[in-house]
């Protein structure tokens, strides 16, 4: 029996028909699904990274449902979600009727964001690392480096100079992104110790994968990452990117440089 045959059957047995809707738009979504399981290594950084997500969810008029069941992610629980993010999620950790949801889920027109360890995430099921668009494979150590903008036209890239100096766990894939993908960021392995994929080191990038918009930031590893502002103002881009936001809303956002720190605070 093939994946599109389960996920035909899932829906019916659901009794939900996202065929009849057009899911990932503002019309007709109103949440993301934040996936945060686990199966091995668990980031210290999750709580911290759902609660941002919470809040950057909020200003962008959207409700959060944050959850390590994979019963929750079936058809009725999908429907309504503008998008799915697998935040820090590692392994195995669906089960086969969550994979045929979450498969038709996006063939219907809905939206998927990974956030870094996504791409350590069903290293079983060669669909989801297509999803992704890279499988992670190693990292060095934590350290400071220099990022690479290649695309300063998207909303993930549009508040950031040529080169951007965070702290982070950079990872190392299989492969790039395949050529469908938008590269938005690379990895400068010039600028710290133990990098292993050479000058063209995509850390950050969209694309569309059976027929759903897809987002994915390899950034996001450590708790302060979800205190940066700059980090944050990436993440809500890709988040608006994938849902089809307006990434410049401000429901509750206060996006003025705060005072005499030179920055920006997302709050």
């Amino acid at each position: 029996m093939t994946s599109r045959t389960v996920a035909a059957i899932a829906l019916l047995l659901s009794g939900v028909d996202f065929s009849s809707r057009t899911l990932g738009r503002v019309k007709y979504s109103d949440r993301l699904l934040v996936f945060s399981r686990t199966d091995g290594f668990r980031h210290e950084s999750i709580p911290a990274g759902v609660a941002a997500v919470r809040r950057l969810a909020g200003g962008l008029g959207l409700d959060v449902i944050a959850t390590e069941d994979p019963a929750d992610l079936s058809a009725r629980g999908l429907d309504g979600c503008a998008a799915v993010v697998f935040l820090n999620s590692i392994g195995d950790v669906l089960t086969d009727d969550a994979r045929a949801a979450l498969t038709a889920y996006l063939r219907a027109g809905g939206a998927f964001v990974g956030v870094h360890a996504a791409a350590a995430t069903e290293p079983s099921w060669p669909y989801f690392r297509d999803l992704v668009g890279a499988r992670f494979v190693r990292h060095p150590d934590i350290a400071p480096a220099i990022v690479r903008v290649l695309d300063p036209d998207h909303p993930a890239t549009t508040h950031l100079g040529p080169a951007w100096q965070r702290v982070d766990e950079w990872y190392d894939f299989d492969a790039p992104p395949g050529p469908g993908a938008r590269v938005l960021l690379t990895v400068d392995e010039s600028t710290y110790p133990g990098g292993g994929m050479g000058p063209d080191h995509p850390i950050a990038w969209c694309h569309e994968h059976d027929g759903a918009r897809c987002f994915y930031t390899a950034g996001g590893h450590t708790v302060e990452a979800y205190s940066e502002p700059s980090f944050l103002r990436h993440l809500r881009g890709g988040l608006a990117y994938a849902t089809g936001l307006d990434a410049t809303r401000r429901d509750g956002l206060d996006l003025r440089p705060g005072p005499g720190s030179g920055t920006v605070d997302p709050w």
